[in-house]
C-alpha cells in the first residue's frame, strides 16, 4: 500500500505496477526450493490485488531485472538487500538513489554506502548524492 500510495502521489504514476521478487531461488520452483513464495507471498499479492493495486510474482530475482522485464513494472520490490541493490548498482552505480517511502517527509541518499575507505581523499564520486538531492527537489514539487 505504502508504496502504491507514494508512486501516484509523489512520482505521478496513476496506476502503478508493482513486481515483486520472490524470496528463495527463482522463486521456489514451485515449493521445491521453498514455500515461502506459496504461503506467505502469493497471499499477500492477492490481497493487494484485491485492494486495487496491480502486483505480480513472485518472480526469481535474476531474471526480473533486463531490460525487457523493467518494462512492464514501475517499481521492483524485493525482500532481501542484496536481490534489489545487485542489480541498482550494477545499472547506475554512480546514480543510484535509495528512497525511503511511507514517510511524511522526503527522504532520500546516496546509494553506494559511507565510503570510508575513501574518506578524505578527495577521490569519492559525488553524483550520487547529486541525483539524491534533484530527486528529493523532484518529490517535493
Amino acid at each position: 500500500m505504502i508504496v502504491a500510495h507514494d508512486l501516484a502521489t509523489r512520482f505521478g504514476i496513476t496506476k502503478p505496477r508493482l513486481a515483486f521478487s520472490g524470496l528463495n531461488p527463482h522463486a521456489g520452483e514451485d515449493g521445491a526450493l521453498g514455500r515461502e513464495e506459496i504461503d506467505v507471498m502469493a497471499p499477500a499479492l492477492a490481497a493487494l490485488r484485491d485492494r486495487g493495486i496491480y502486483t505480480r510474482g513472485p518472480f526469481p530475482a535474476d531474471t526480473m531485472f533486463h531490460a525487457t522485464a523493467r518494462a512492464g513494472y514501475d517499481v521492483a520490490l524485493c525482500p532481501t538487500h542484496d536481490q534489489a541493490l545487485i542489480p541498482i548498482k550494477t545499472l547506475a552505480f554512480d546514480r543510484g538513489v535509495n528512497v525511503t517511502l511511507g514517510l511524511p517527509f522526503v527522504r532520500t541518499s546516496p546509494d553506494h554506502g559511507t565510503a570510508f575507505d575513501i574518506a578524505d581523499k578527495g577521490v569519492a564520486d559525488p553524483t550520487s548524492l547529486i541525483e539524491a538531492i534533484r530527486l528529493a527537489d523532484r518529490m517535493t514539487k
